[in-house]
């Protein structure tokens, strides 16, 4: 592989590889840009969170096989009256043009006229202010034509009556979180590209150095994109989450590898006068961990295909063609246009042959002869903090409301949380229960079973809601006390379950009970997740680790640098859950966080110690283990801590967004970056090489 690579590395920093490498990436940027899809043209809104294999799946099915009314994307119309009450002859008026307008994609409408007195009671809140209409749009409606039905609903709500219209509900949700990523995504880029330039100048006080990696991540973008767009055309389907997520993971691996590269290049300026010489010797020794640190991404991508989970599976091609392409771009395309702008790049501060190689006098070369001077001490006072930071992981609590995340003016939560207040909190989503039968059920054995899951704990009530022809099977509609996306009321659906046959057998029935809606999607959720966590984090660390032995050929050294990253990654979340509390008042986190977190921080953070432990192995071949471990600190001290400055900045651009999940994975991967940055890459690894190599310097030379 090394020899593979130093072979493209040497042609690239040729002049003829220069003008050749810059004019193919230039060829196949346009030629995409013209023939090629945009990524964004294939996005959706959300994807299906579960295998097909999850019991809520296969419930839900059957209910759509039995029931086919209840086959569709459903929607809750809130209609509130801004003083007084609800007209029950406005509203029905109201219903029947909806029905008559024939809207695309609108299945019946309920006929409140048709409904006698006690059955459209139940539409009404007790103070008659709000109104809840059920409704569903044909499944098989794109999120844009659903926002049109919606649109010309409330149009006729506002022509006919003075009632306030908020849908929520999937399709609600659906097509306000359409409409947040389309106004969010400009904001992500600009504010990226813009964050990125200023930390660039600020750093390096250089505008070509600034300019330089950004322009290579603009390159990588296009091509990115258009290339997502045709696996897209060709079937990929990818959530807006996970397009915003790449696009932070583009720029800051992009511009991470630039910095690696050009920090080596410009030393290399200070021993080759000619540039083409000083790139292909600076290629040569951060070629192979440039190209390995985008190896390990990309390897951390590819085990998220284990994922039964659709989020994390949705993450695994996406993330995985985007790493392929940085992978690339590091070893041609990055060093291709540092090479064509040669001592320019670092204008006014350029580099002339016989400076020093490393200023002995900087923060990191103090830093690192402290650590060489007293590891004990260093390794201690950061073990500690990190272990108290790692504790709080403890306190971790997992938020199952998605609506939660929204903002609190997204009209699809305004209308959610209506109906929590006007309505028993159970009737936001109320959980399927089908019973499916071996013989015809009598009336009596019916309610039977009805009675028998009343019974359960926190049920608030149960009501027949359906019925096949031959009475094999029934329909329940089962509500619950409380919130039915609380943790209270997932554990007491998920005991349900558990004890379904218990359930059939003290009804005296011969057949199987299916659970299906909100509440027991979450159920399946939670395990889903659970079992996803086990496997990747597990898969991951194996897979990372024999990748560094491959490029160490150590194995002890492995061990230092997994197990200061796994513990860094304890620290970030417990740190990160601590601060988002203390600061943001956020209690509460999706359980996807963590995951995202240990994904992104395990093969982001695994970069800087492989430039740390590339640089100490160069060293340690001409000089003592003391000394490697000073000049390595000091020669990758200001690149890695700058590189981890707009890498953490980057990834807090995400708190930009209006999901709160997005909010707080970013904000927790900014804190770990940070303290890998300066705690772990610093002083924690240093450390520990010096205690553990220089005892076994010292047994090996007695």
């Amino acid at each position: 592989m090394q020899t593979f690579i130093q072979g493209i590395t040497d042609r690239v920093t040729t002049k003829k590889g220069m003008w050749t490498t810059l004019s193919a990436w230039l060829i196949i940027a346009m030629l995409l840009a013209v023939f090629a899809p945009s990524v964004r043209d294939y996005e959706v809104s959300n994807i299906a969170p579960l295998p097909d294999d999850a019991k809520s799946v296969i419930a839900q099915k059957k209910v759509d096989h039995y029931f086919k009314d209840s086959d569709g994307i459903p929607a809750i119309l809130v209609f509130q009256a801004p003083d007084g009450q609800v007209s029950l002859t406005d509203l029905t008026n109201l219903l029947d043009q909806v029905q008559s307008a024939k809207i695309n994609g609108v299945q019946q409408v309920v006929s409140l006229s048709s409904l006698p007195p006690q059955a459209t009671a139940g539409f009404f809140s007790a103070d008659q202010s709000t109104a809840l209409i059920p409704l569903n749009f044909d499944s098989s409606l794109e999120t844009k034509d659903i926002k049109k039905a919606i649109a010309e609903i409330t149009k006729i709500t506002k022509e006919t009556t003075k009632l306030k219209l908020y849908v929520t509900g999937p399709a609600g949700i659906a097509t306000d979180t359409l409409d947040l990523f389309s106004r969010a995504d400009l904001v992500l880029i600009f504010s990226t590209v813009g964050l990125i330039l200023i930390l660039l100048i600020v750093i390096y006080r250089s505008p070509l150095l600034a300019l330089i990696p950004l322009l290579a991540a603009a390159f990588v973008y296009e091509v990115v994109s258009q290339t997502l767009g045709l696996m897209g055309k060709a079937g990929l389907v990818m959530t807006s989450q996970t397009i915003s997520i790449m696009s932070i993971l583009l720029f800051a691996a992009v511009i991470d590898y630039s910095l690696f590269v050009f920090s080596r290049y410009r030393e290399e300026l200070k021993m080759y006068e000619n540039k083409y010489d000083a790139m292909r010797e600076a290629m040569r020794e951060t070629g192979m961990p440039v190209f390995f640190s985008g190896g390990t991404v990309l390897a951390a991508m590819l085990v998220l295909f284990f994922a039964k989970s659709g989020d994390y599976h949705n993450f695994a091609p996406t993330f995985a063609t985007t790493m392929l392409i940085i992978m690339l771009a590091s070893i041609t395309l990055v060093p291709a246009l540092f090479t064509l702008f040669g001592r320019k790049s670092f204008w006014p501060k350029v580099p002339k042959v016989g400076d020093a190689a490393v200023n002995h006098h900087s923060l990191w070369s103090k830093v690192g002869r402290l650590v060489a001077k007293k590891p004990g001490v260093s390794v201690a006072v950061i073990g500690i903090f990190l272990l108290l930071a790692a504790s709080n992981i403890l306190n971790l609590k997992y938020e199952f409301d998605t609506m939660k995340s929204f903002p609190k003016d997204m009209p699809s939560r305004l209308g959610y949380e209506i109906l929590g207040k006007k309505f028993e909190k159970g009737n936001l989503a109320p959980t399927t229960v089908l019973f499916e039968s071996k013989n015809t059920l009598t009336l009596e054995q019916q309610n039977k079973l009805q009675s028998t899951l009343s019974e359960q704990p926190l049920v608030s009530s149960v009501r027949i809601n359906g019925k096949t022809a031959d009475q094999k099977v029934i329909n329940y509609s089962l509500t619950f006390k409380g919130n039915p996306y609380s943790t209270t009321t997932i554990d007491a659906l998920e005991k349900i379950i558990e004890d379904a046959g218990k359930i059939t057998k003290d009804s005296s029935l011969d057949g199987k009970l299916y659970f299906a809606g909100e509440t027991a999607t979450k159920v399946d959720d939670r395990s889903t997740n659970n079992r996803d966590v086990i496997i990747i984090v597990l898969f991951e660390t194996i897979l990372i680790f024999a990748m560094l032995i491959i490029l160490t050929r150590s194995f002890k050294m492995p061990i230092y640098m997994m197990g200061t990253i796994l513990i860094s990654f304890l620290a970030a979340l417990g740190l990160g859950i601590y601060l988002t509390s203390l600061f943001f008042d956020i209690s509460t986190v999706s359980d996807r966080v963590p995951l995202y977190a240990f994904v992104f921080l395990v093969a982001l953070g695994i970069d800087y110690n492989i430039m740390l432990i590339s640089r100490f192995q160069e060293e340690q071949k001409t000089h003592s283990v003391k000394e490697a471990v000073e000049i390595a600190v000091a020669s990758t001290g200001g690149v890695i801590s700058s590189a981890g400055v707009i890498l953490a900045a980057t990834f807090a651009v995400l708190m930009t967004q209006p999901i709160q999940l997005l909010f707080v994975f970013g904000f927790i991967v900014a804190v770990g970056i940070l303290l890998d940055t300066f705690l772990i890459r610093g002083v924690l690894l240093p450390g520990l090489i010096m205690l553990i190599e220089k005892n076994k310097t010292v047994m090996e030379s007695k």
